[in-house]
């Protein structure tokens, strides 16, 4: 092999090795993604649900929808670790959240990969 080429292969190994290193250190945590999951889960349901409720219904029951929503994110926290499956592959975790409250509450799909201590939602359905 020529020197140049032996040069190329070692800095692309090189390079691949400290991606892979940067990527394992980056791996966000299953405590992290429910920290993620909840503030999603919690900015859909004030801009989706809550106003989606008219306000003869909130004054009627007397109650903010928004600070209910609020008031709720460690249970919704605790719900979310409990139905969330982690698959950790080191440099990049998948996480599968089948989030089923009740019969009569529509229950969701959600899937998410985590890497670079980032979160991305790749699917997210109604079941």
């Amino acid at each position: 092999m020529k020197p140049l080429t032996i040069i190329a292969y070692t800095g692309a190994a090189a390079g691949l090795a400290a991606l892979g290193v940067t990527m394992a250190k980056t791996n966000p945590s299953q405590v992290e993604y429910e920290k993620y999951a909840v503030q999603r889960l919690s900015e859909y349901l004030k801009t989706d649900v809550c106003k989606n409720t008219t306000n003869i219904i909130e004054n009627l029951i007397r109650f903010n929808c928004d600070k209910l929503v609020d008031s709720a994110n460690p249970q919704i926290q605790e719900i979310i670790a409990r139905t969330t499956e982690r698959q950790n592959y080191m440099i990049f975790s998948v996480y599968r959240t089948d989030l089923k409250i009740s019969s009569w509450i529509p229950s969701y799909k959600f899937e998410t990969v985590g890497a670079f201590d980032q979160f991305y939602t790749y699917t997210a359905e109604e079941q």
